[in-house]
């Protein structure tokens, strides 16, 4: 078996290792084994295959790491999905809404729906904003408009 591909083996482990971990150290091994494999098929000796691999490796992890690390880390700041999306929107009441039942639509889409207020009551036909999300019932106040 050649050394070559003890290198690739290497760095192969060294990336699923990875997938485990998700701190990016590891893959910088695999880069590193990559870089062992290269001068391995070159055909230069082991010290120097393990002096390459130690010399990639440390550059990935000076180098590369941290920016790799910084665009994981500094992605967009609190992304909102799923059905916080609706918090702020406005909607139509379709059927009464007081402190305890009512129904909305929003474009297409039909909620239950209840005053954020005791007292609050919005009749067919006003527009209400979305003011926070219970379950699958939205809590509506005036909508300001």
């Amino acid at each position: 078996m050649g050394a070559w591909l003890l290198w690739l083996i290497a760095g192969g482990l060294f990336a699923a290792g990875e997938l485990a971990s998700l701190d990016l150290v590891l893959l910088m091994f695999a880069g590193g084994a990559l870089g062992g494999m290269a001068v391995a098929l070159v055909g230069l000796a082991a010290p120097i295959q393990i002096a390459a691999f130690i010399v990639v490796s440390v550059g990935l992890l000076v180098l590369i790491r941290p920016i790799a690390v910084r665009h994981l880390v500094n992605r967009t700041p609190e992304q909102i999905d799923g059905v916080a999306v609706y918090v702020g929107r406005t909607a139509v009441v379709t059927e009464r809404v007081d402190h305890r039942r009512g129904r909305i639509t929003m474009g297409a889409d039909v909620w239950s729906a209840r005053s954020e207020y005791e007292g609050q009551v919005f009749e067919v036909g006003e527009k209400v904003r979305i003011m926070e999300l219970d379950g699958p019932t939205a809590l509506v106040a005036d909508a300001l408009e």
